[in-house]
Parts: C-alpha cells; structure tokens; sequence
C-alpha cells in the first residue's frame, strides 16, 4: 500500500532509515545526458518545514562537472532487509564558510553510524581546505518503502511518498 502524504509524515522516517542505512547510490547526469551513479554519504536533517541533504565531497570531482549542466541527483539508499528509500533532489554547492564549517562539524559530532571525522579524507585538513566540498540537497520527491512490503507484496507496511 502506497500513503501520498505530507512532508511531516515522511521526512523522519526517511531520516531514520537513511541514517541507518548510510551509504547511498547517488546519480547524476553528465553534460552529454547519460546518468552515471556512485556511492556516497549525506547526512540529512529536518527543520520541521524542509529537509536538507548534505554531502561532504571534493568539488573537482566529476560529479562537479556533472551539476554545472543538471544540477539534479537521484538518491537511493538499501538494505539486505529490503528497505529502501529515496530523495530526488536540486543539487547546489555551498560555498560560504559558515555552511562548510557547520557541515564539516555536522558529520564530525554526527551520532554513529552516520557521522564521521571529514579530516581522515586525505587533503580535507579542515572546512577551508579547497578540498573539501559541500553540496547542499534540496529533496521535491522523498519515498519510503520498508522491506515488509516488497516481502509481502503489499499486504504488511505502508510505502510512503511525499512529493513537493
């Protein structure tokens, strides 16, 4: 069973389950149009009225080149348990330093399993280190779907969408 619902509704539980999933397969589109897909760690929050990703990452990567043409990703995270959830998101870099210090100390006091120290990336020192990169993900489309109802066809747990 599927619950179009609002974003109150779905947000903690996406959190909850991105957060104890962690690593996520994110895909963008490169400049000629092709998704490419690759591995990643946002850590996500909820103000109440907007959820916010964030993703620690080098700026010249090519998934840099990538949101400087479509600045659009595809996050989905999974588990062996067949959970799944996932945020389609506008992609933008912060580049201010208040934000990359508050991302930086985000994913360094995160709770386990979802914070991390950034400075054992090789090259990340500190939020200044040019580096260090942070995009700031702005979810229109969340879903979540408990491996019960993928288990049992629909008849235990409720998918839940929420959609800007």
């Amino acid at each position: 069973m599927t619950a179009a619902t609002d974003l109150a509704s779905v947000a903690p539980a996406f959190i909850e389950m991105a957060h104890r999933i962690v690593w996520c397969s994110v895909a963008t589109i490169d400049p000629a149009g092709r998704p490419r897909s690759r591995v990643l760690h946002p850590f996500w929050q909820f103000d109440g009225e907007q959820v916010t990703g964030w993703i620690a990452t080098g700026p010249q990567s090519p998934k840099a080149a990538h949101l400087a043409v479509h600045p659009l990703v595809s996050i989905t995270y999974w588990a062996p348990s067949q959970d799944t959830c996932t945020a389609e998101c506008r992609a933008e870099w912060a580049a201010d330093m208040d934000t990359r210090t508050m991302v930086w100390e985000l994913f360094e006091h995160g709770p386990a399993p979802v914070g991390y120290n950034p400075a054992m990336i090789p090259g990340w020192t500190d939020p200044a280190a040019p580096s260090f990169g942070v995009l700031r993900l702005t979810p229109w489309r969340l879903r979540v779907m408990p491996g019960s109802v993928l288990m049992t066809g629909g008849k235990v747990g409720t998918t839940l969408v929420w959609q800007e």
